[in-house]
C-alpha cells in the first residue's frame, strides 16, 4: 500500500497544503501541541508508538496515555510518540494518497517504530486496531509479520482476555504499564543496538515471554472439546509460564506523574487537568471487573496530590483539575485535599471536579464544595430497582440514602439528577424493573417538594445492559438475549413517561457485540477480521455502527454468537483467560457468585476484616490508606498498611 511518500516536516506540509482542508477537524492530525515531546530520533535507540483505537479528541483524555508518555520520554534511551484511529473522512484521503498511518510527533510512518503499543479500553474498539495496522501497512496477522520490528503489543483492561486478538498481536502486558514498560523496553534495547535480523524475532519474543506480566501468545495453543467447547490453553515452549500474573505497582507516590500534559488545540472528551488520587476500589460489585483488575487500593499522599495538582495547572493554563480514581469519594482523605485545592483555585478562578460520587449526603456535601458557581446535573449509580437485586450484585447502597443525597441536593439548588442502572443483571425479575422506575418517581416527588423550582426538576434515567466479564464473580453468568433487551427497554420506556422524566438506553446489539468478545476465544480472530474486510469501523459510533456487517461476518465464519454472550458457562468449565491472572483467586470468584444467588453481601476489606479475595499475598502489596480505614473491631484488616 504504501508508496514513496515524505514522512516528519515535509510530511506534515503535504498534509496541511492536500488534505487536512478537506477532512473534519484536522487539528485531530497535526500534532505539535503545547508541551508535546518531540526528541531527536537519530540519538533515542528505542523508538515506541502509543496507538490509541479511537478518534483524537477520546484518546487524548485517557489519563494512561498521559502517563506512560511521561514514564517513557522521561527515560534518554527511548521516546514515545502517539497516533489515533483516523475517522473515515481522513481513512478514505490517507488510501488515496497511498499514505501510511503515522505518529503526531514526528510524522513517522508506524513502521518506522520498533513497537506499536495499543491500549485495549473498550471491546468495540477492536475493529479500530485492525484498521489502524492496515493503514500502517503492516499484516494483520502476527505471524505474516516476519520482520523483527515493529512489535505489536497490546495492554490494558481487555488484555485480561486477550485471546480474540491473539493471532494480532506479537506480546500482551497484563497489569499496570509503568512497572512493566522499563523490562520491556531493556529487552528491545538489546536486540536493536545488536541489529536484530528476521530470524531471531522468535527469540526476543521468548525472551520478552520470561518477563512476568507479558504474554505472548504464539508460544500457546488452544484446545477445544468433541462439543466445541474451550477445553484450555496447550503450551508450545517449556519455557514460557503456565500462568500470567498481573503487574502492579506498589507505591503511587513514586511513580513518575505527567506534570506537563499535553494541551490538545481542540476541545475533548475530558477537557480538563486530571490527577489520578488512587488506584482501585474495594466495594467489590459482582459485575464490575475494573473492581478486580485494580486492587487492591493504593491511595497517593495528599501532600503529593497538591503538588501534582499545582504543577499541571501551572504548565496546561487548564480551569478545572478533575481528581480521577474509580470512585474519588472513597479517597479518605478527599475533603481535606478538596479544600485545599479549592483554597488554592480561589486565587486563579479555578474549579474542582469529581468524577465519581456516592449515592449519599457526604457527597452531595462535596459536590456542593467543588460546584460552588454552577450547578450542573448530578449522576448517581443505584444500578438495580431494589434493595434484594442490589444485595444480588453487592452494590451496597441503600434507597434511604439515595433518597437522601438526593433531597440534599434538590435543597442546595440542583435541579437534574441522573440515575444510572443496569437491566439484565442476574435474577432481575419484572419487580426490578419496576423498582426502576418506582425510584426515578420517588426522585422526581422530591424534587418537586424539596427544590426551590420545582418545575425546573428533571429525572433522567439510563440503562445499560448487564455485560458478563472475565475476572468477575458473574463471568459466568448469561446476557439476556437480544430480544429480551428490547422487552425491558420498551417496558421501561412506558413506565417513564413523564414530562420531567427523560430515558435512555444503550442500544442493545453494541452490548451484545461487547459481550461476545469479552467471553471469546480465538476463534473469535476471524470473525473480527471478516467483519473489518466488510467495512465495521468505529463500532463503539452510533453513527458508524452496522449489526448486519457483523451478522454477516458470523454468518460467513459460521461463529454462533450468541454461545458466546448468552450461554451461562459451568462453574468448573476451562474458561479462555484463565491463563490470565489478576491476583484476584478464581476461588473466590466462585464463592462471589454462589454468595450473589443466596443474596449475601461481602463487606468491603478497608473497613472490616479480610474477605479472602487473594489479592494482597498473590501479588505482595498491600492496601495503602492515607486516612482512617479500620475495622469495626479498631483493628487495621488484614493486608491494609495505613500512612501517617
Amino acid at each position: 500500500m504504501e508508496k514513496q511518500m515524505p514522512f516528519g516536516e515535509k510530511l506534515r506540509q503535504y498534509l496541511e497544503e492536500n488534505i487536512l482542508l478537506h477532512v473534519t477537524k484536522p487539528a485531530r492530525y497535526l500534532g505539535g501541541e503545547l508541551n508535546a515531546i518531540r526528541k531527536d530520533w537519530e540519538r533515542v535507540p528505542v523508538k515506541i508508538a502509543f496507538a490509541f483505537p479511537d478518534v483524537y479528541e477520546v484518546g487524548m483524555s485517557h489519563l494512561g496515555l498521559a502517563i506512560l508518555y511521561e514514564v517513557v520520554n522521561s527515560r534518554p534511551d527511548a521516546l514515545m510518540e502517539r497516533v489515533f484511529a483516523p475517522w473515515p473522512d481522513m481513512e478514505v484521503r490517507l488510501r488515496a494518497e497511498g499514505i501510511p498511518l503515522y505518529s503526531l510527533e514526528s510524522f513517522r510512518p508506524l513502521n518506522h517504530f520498533h513497537m506499536v503499543a495499543f491500549t485495549l479500553q473498550y471491546e468495540m474498539n477492536y475493529t479500530n486496531l485492525l484498521n489502524m495496522l492496515d493503514l500502517a501497512g503492516l499484516p494483520l496477522r502476527s505471524r505474516d509479520r516476519k520482520a523483527v520490528f515493529p512489535l505489536v503489543a497490546a495492554g490494558g483492561p481487555c488484555a485480561f482476555n486477550p485471546e480474540p486478538l491473539a493471532d494480532f498481536i506479537d506480546f500482551f502486558v497484563i497489569g499496570e504499564g509503568e512497572e512493566v514498560l522499563p523490562e520491556i523496553i531493556a529487552v528491545v534495547k538489546k536486540y536493536v543496538e545488536s541489529g536484530a535480523e528476521e530470524g531471531e524475532k522468535e527469540a526476543l519474543l521468548l525472551e520478552l515471554a520470561g518477563i512476568t506480566g507479558v504474554y505472548v501468545p504464539r508460544f500457546y495453543r488452544p484446545i477445544y472439546t468433541a462439543d466445541g467447547d474451550f477445553g484450555g490453553l496447550e503450551k508450545l515452549r517449556p519455557e514460557v509460564p503456565v500462568v500470567i500474573e498481573r503487574r502492579v505497582i506498589k507505591d503511587l507516590d513514586r511513580v513518575p506523574f505527567p506534570r506537563r500534559p499535553i494541551v490538545p488545540y481542540i476541545g475533548v472528551v475530558h477537557d480538563r487537568a486530571m490527577v489520578e488520587v488512587m488506584r482501585g476500589c474495594l466495594r467489590g460489585c459482582r459485575f464490575c471487573q475494573a473492581g478486580i483488575i485494580y486492587r487492591p487500593v493504593r491511595e497517593k499522599d495528599p501532600d503529593t496530590l497538591f503538588a501534582q495538582g499545582k504543577e499541571v495547572l501551572a504548565a496546561t493554563g487548564h480551569d478545572e483539575i478533575s481528581l480521577v480514581s474509580l470512585s474519588t469519594a472513597d479517597y479518605t482523605r478527599v475533603q481535606e485535599l478538596v479544600e485545599k485545592l479549592l483554597a488554592e483555585g480561589e486565587k486563579k478562578h479555578v474549579n474542582v471536579s469529581l468524577p465519581s460520587l456516592r449515592a449519599d449526603a457526604f457527597s452531595v456535601d462535596l459536590a456542593q464544595k467543588v460546584q460552588k458557581v454552577r450547578r450542573s446535573s448530578l449522576t448517581f449509580a443505584p444500578e438495580a430497582g431494589t434493595q434484594r437485586l442490589r444485595d444480588v450484585i453487592n452494590k451496597q447502597v441503600r434507597e434511604e440514602d439515595l433518597l437522601a443525597a438526593v433531597e440534599a441536593a434538590f435543597q442546595a439548588g440542583w435541579t437534574a439528577i441522573k440515575l444510572y442502572f443496569m437491566i439484565g443483571l442476574p435474577t432481575e425479575g419484572e419487580e426490578d424493573l419496576d423498582g426502576i422506575a418506582d425510584l426515578a418517581y420517588k426522585v422526581l416527588r422530591i424534587g418537586q417538594e424539596k427544590a426551590p423550582q420545582p418545575r425546573r426538576v428533571r429525572v433522567t434515567v439510563s440503562t445499560s445492559t448487564f455485560v458478563p466479564k472475565p475476572h468477575t464473580p458473574f463471568q459466568w453468568e448469561p446476557m439476556i438475549p437480544l430480544p429480551e433487551i428490547r422487552r425491558r427497554q420498551e417496558y421501561l420506556k412506558r413506565k417513564l413517561r413523564h414530562r420531567q422524566i427523560e430515558y435512555k438506553w444503550h442500544r442493545g446489539e453494541t452490548s451484545f457485540l461487547e459481550a461476545v468478545f469479552a467471553r471469546a476465544d480465538r476463534r473469535l480472530g476471524d470473525v473480527l477480521e471478516t467483519a473489518w474486510r466488510l467495512g465495521c469501523r468505529f463500532d463503539g459510533w452510533e453513527e458508524h455502527f452496522r449489526y448486519d456487517l457483523w451478522q454477516e461476518a458470523f454468518r460467513r465464519t459460521g461463529v454462533d454468537a450468541e454461545y458466546y454472550a448468552c450461554r451461562r458457562i459451568p462453574l468448573e468449565s476451562p474458561l479462555p483467560w484463565d491463563h490470565i491472572s489478576p491476583g484476584v483467586s478464581k476461588k473466590f470468584l466462585i464463592a462471589e457468585n454462589r454468595r450473589a444467588w443466596e443474596g449475601i453481601t461481602t463487606p468491603d476489606c478497608r473497613f472490616t476484616a479480610c474477605t479472602g479475595c487473594g489479592v494482597c499475598p498473590a501479588l505482595g502489596v498491600e492496601v495503602v490508606l492515607q486516612g482512617e480505614g479500620r475495622g469495626r473491631d479498631g483493628a487495621l484488616p488484614v493486608g491494609v498498611h495505613q500512612e501517617g
